[in-house]
């Protein structure tokens, strides 16, 4: 068997959840055992056997923590809940930690009642920042170290025991000489004497500041991740909510004009991002206008989010409030590309925007850095030819120029945003559209075609959400 310097390195490694999963075996094996030497030891075994027992209740301790952050970590973060403030860490200081073993972190202390002596083992005196020269303090004179706040309950604490025979567990702030405070974790337990009254009490205590700063750490960042998901689902909340009250509510079939003999039937559809759950600045438009034409249009602001949307709904508003005033389908475009340029947010956007003339079936259009609609006849497809126009937003008193296409009873023209299909496809894309030619012709309705666009692409992994218009000259 070779060995495992020679082992083939593709060989399948182990996933990070398995990982994480034989972790938390050993953790559990390893606090079996830890329990094994607790219950192994005991109080009258001496000093030694005192120290072993608290240290063995302070291993478990931090076993169980790391239990339960290993399975934190193989659930993955917590749901989005409601979560109380989190308190700020006890220390209000930073001092360098202590360096060393575990043990520099650890000492033992006991207080004998009938002597009224204490005993701190050197250990202890690093800890509580005393001198080690100087004497060490009874339980009556501890809680002078402790933290004004925190007295009572180390008193409390050292009361039960006392009297009531009860263990300490517990965690207390230390005023250092230096002004530092530091975070201790005391366990400890009486030692009773032949007749079973309290002789004295023994306790390890350890310095868990920076274990402490740690846990703070990493529930702030928790907290920051939910904040981040709770904001990030408010704002694609809005985004929705915004982009359903400004795009037009049918999705087709729409005949405009009404009651008129030559008229457009007209389908539309909104695709979302199939990589991302942003709503971006995509949007298709038909309005009738006064004069009897009819206005269409799609375009999108680049960006994703509530400020992008709000953007979109104001170039929405702005250009069909144009429009309906009777601005040409240029100039409408050189005024849109002045407001981007002196909105606030800086942005640069993309549109087609077009009247048609039912009478004479004349299509008038111009485009900022859009792609250009696609005209299918009789089986066919191509895209017009586009006028010049750059990105709106993009230079400060931009023309755009005008084209003008007559239709035949029968025409389809296919809008769309860029996001339809990769932009890396590139002219490969538009192929793939008007390869549709034959199945659009075959279609009974405006609707079969857009369906027929959606089946093609809607399952493509577009990086970006798009918009379809699809518009036919009714025979």
């Amino acid at each position: 068997m070779p060995s495992h310097v020679s082992a083939d390195p593709s060989a399948d490694q182990p996933s990070p959840r398995g990982t994480v999963d034989s972790l938390i075996t050993q953790t559990r094996r390893l606090r079996g055992d830890v329990d094994a030497v607790r219950r192994e030891s005991s109080p009258q075994d001496g000093e030694e056997g005192r120290w072993q027992r608290a240290l063995c209740d302070l291993a478990m301790h931090q076993l169980n923590d790391l239990d339960e952050h290993l399975a934190q970590l193989r659930d993955g973060p917590p749901p989005l809940t409601p979560r109380p403030p989190v308190p700020a860490p006890r220390a209000t200081s930073v001092p360098e930690p202590l360096r060393g073993s575990l043990l520099s972190r650890v000492g033992t202390a006991e207080w004998n009642l009938l002597t009224d002596e204490a005993s701190w083992s050197g250990e202890l005196f690093q800890i509580l920042g005393r001198d080690p020269a100087a004497p060490p303090l009874t339980l009556d004179e501890l809680p002078s170290l402790v933290h004004a706040d925190d007295q009572r309950m180390l008193t409390t604490m050292v009361t039960d025991c006392l009297i009531d025979g009860k263990p300490i567990d517990g965690e207390f702030r230390v005023a250092r000489a230096d002004g530092s405070l530091r975070t201790v974790h005391m366990m400890g337990e009486p030692v009773l004497d032949a007749d079973g009254s309290t002789a004295s009490m023994w306790a390890v205590l350890r310095d868990v500041s920076e274990l402490r700063r740690s846990e703070h750490a990493v529930s702030e960042s928790r907290d920051t991740l939910q904040r981040g998901q709770h904001i990030a689902q408010t704002e694609h909340r809005l985004a929705v909510e915004l982009q359903e009250a400004v795009l037009p509510p049918w999705r087709g079939p729409l005949r405009i004009p009404r009651g008129g003999p030559d008229t457009l039937d007209l389908s539309a559809r909104y695709l979302p991002s199939s990589v991302s759950a942003l709503i971006g600045g995509d949007w298709y438009d038909a309005l009738e206008l006064p004069d009897g034409e009819v206005l269409l249009s799609v375009g999108d602001l680049t960006g994703h989010g509530v400020t992008v949307t709000s953007g979109m709904a104001m170039l929405l508003g702005a250009l069909r409030g144009m429009a309906v005033a009777g601005a040409r389908p240029g100039e409408l475009m050189g005024w849109l590309n002045q407001l981007l340029d002196a909105s606030v947010q800086p942005a640069l956007g993309s549109a087609v925007c077009c009247r048609y003339r039912p009478e004479t079936r004349t299509l008038v259009w111009a485009q900022a850095g859009h792609p250009a609609p696609l005209l299918f006849r009789n089986g066919t497809g191509c895209a017009l030819p586009p006028p010049a126009g750059v990105l709106l937003g993009a230079t400060t008193g931009a023309v755009y120029e005008q084209a003008e296409e007559t239709l035949e009873p029968g025409d389809l023209l296919l809008f769309h945003t860029d996001g339809l299909v990769p932009r890396r496809a590139g002219i490969a894309a538009q192929l793939r559209l008007l390869a549709l030619a034959p199945r659009f012709a075959e279609a009974d309705t405006v609707q079969e075609c857009v369906e027929t666009v959606v089946e093609e692409f809607g399952e493509t992994e577009r990086e970006d959400d798009a918009c379809v218009l699809i518009a036919r000259v009714t025979d």
